[in-house]
């Protein structure tokens, strides 16, 4: 309609065609294009060369095909951009490709941790060129929250693969992720093939503490401050001797009336019966938290209690087939297997509950705090210990015998240290200070 109107003559005064005038920033853009210099390489490139290459560029930032990669929650923010409510196909993101190989976009929507920092490059390689990628969302640029304390979050894409336009947020909400697709648009239709010639550099500057350098600066700046006015408070107090200070009034907290709280009433087999069954078979285990317990401390904690007891490394394995096998518990179900670093021991911890009868039980054991620690694998009673004993194994160094196929889980295999000790040290990660 805006070509239309620009041949049938000038519009009314005041009148604004957007159509008109996105094609004249087009052709402006391409104009432009005329005054630059021959493209290396390309023999007689010139003004007619650019023009072309400023058409090759139009062409392709219009079809777009971004690769589904999506890692973290700002994925949410990245599909309902392409979804229909703001469908980014208006703006030529008419694909999305689940292959590497049929995309030229990576829109890296979340957090990159280290283990897949080698597969994102796998990834970005395998692109033809020329290939763009977005950075979207505060992880993504800098680690985000992860920048501190964190031993396997990458402190910005752009130290592994270029990027070519950042979006912040956490998350940036549709709105802003088209407004970085057009700003791609923008510098894709200024050279397709110039561009892809130019590469862009990898961040390779150092990590820095921003944080506790600027609590420093503010600190500094503060002292200043306050030696500045120490000189006028003086002058005041001498000027205003009765002056007390400014009375601040505070609001009263409104009180509300106290809400019953409801117990759920306890199922399966008691806290106090369940010790006395555990204790006529393994009089050596002790109650977390209970000295000198039983059946009537146990009994006054209330019908919520979970009985959380220990057991010695050589009772372990004989304990827990005891407690699936016995016909009054059944505890046949592993709810969870964990470790806990107590810095001079590690407690292996097991939440078991019974499927039939619904009752509880937390089991301890304790573990010397050698490098690497063994205990009996339960993974012969409990096909679900296979994945919890191989975290344990990951981030504490538990090995567990017996277990059929005992590696990494979540770290790379060649990570250095097992990252939930206390004793872990990882020169890279950077230290929060504490306020």
């Amino acid at each position: 309609m805006g070509i239309e109107k620009a041949k049938s003559g000038a519009p009314a005064a005041g009148h604004h065609d957007p159509d008109a005038q996105y094609l004249a920033s087009l052709l402006g853009e391409a104009g432009a294009l005329g005054g630059l210099p021959p493209i290396p390489g390309v023999a007689g490139s010139g003004g007619l060369t650019n023009a072309v290459d400023w058409v090759v560029g139009w062409a392709r930032a219009n079809s777009l095909w971004p690769l589904v990669f999506g890692t973290s929650c700002c994925a949410i923010e990245m599909m309902a951009t392409g979804a229909s409510h703001n469908d980014w196909a208006r703006f030529g993101l008419e694909v999305a490709r689940a292959s590497p190989r049929q995309a030229d976009l990576i829109i890296l929507a979340g957090t990159i941790v280290e283990k897949m920092g080698s597969r994102l490059i796998t990834l970005y390689e395998q692109m033809p060129g020329p290939k763009y990628v977005i950075a979207m969302g505060a992880c993504t640029i800098s680690g985000g929250p992860f920048y501190y304390d964190s031993y396997s979050v990458v402190k910005g894409a752009d130290r592994l693969i270029p990027v070519d336009v950042y979006v912040p947020g956490c998350p940036p909400r549709p709105e802003a992720l088209l407004f970085g697709v057009m700003k791609l648009q923008e510098l894709i239709r200024k050279g397709a093939w110039r561009n892809s010639l130019t590469p862009r550099p990898i961040n390779h500057s150092p990590i820095k503490d921003e944080m506790s350098e600027t609590a420093r600066l503010w600190e500094e700046k503060e002292k200043l401050k306050q030696e500045g006015m120490k000189e006028a408070q003086e002058r005041f107090k001498a000027e205003n001797p009765d002056f007390k200070g400014v009375v601040i009034k505070r609001i009263a907290a409104p009180k509300f009336d106290e809400v019953a709280r409801t117990v759920r009433p306890a199922r399966g087999v008691p806290a106090a019966d369940m010790l006395a069954i555990l204790t006529e078979r393994f009089p050596a285990l002790t109650v977390q938290n209970v000295p000198e317990a039983n059946a009537e401390k146990i009994a006054a904690l209330g019908p919520e209690y979970v009985l959380d007891v220990a057991v010695g490394r050589e009772d372990y394995l004989p304990f827990i087939t005891f407690l699936k096998e016995d016909a009054r518990l059944r505890l046949d179900f592993l709810i969870e297997l964990t470790a806990v670093d107590w810095k001079d021991r590690f407690d292996v911890v097991v939440h078991l509950q019974s499927m039939e009868k619904g009752h509880k039980l937390f089991i301890r054991c304790a573990l010397p705090h050698d490098v690497h620690p063994e205990i009996p694998s339960l993974s012969e009673l409990y096909s679900g210990a296979n994945w919890h004993e191989r975290e344990a194994y990951d981030f504490f160094g538990i090995r567990f015998a017996g277990h059929p196929d005992l590696r990494r889980l979540f770290l790379d295999d060649d990570f250095p240290g097992h990252p939930l000790r206390k004793d872990f040290e990882d020169p890279s990660r950077v230290v929060k200070r504490p306020y």
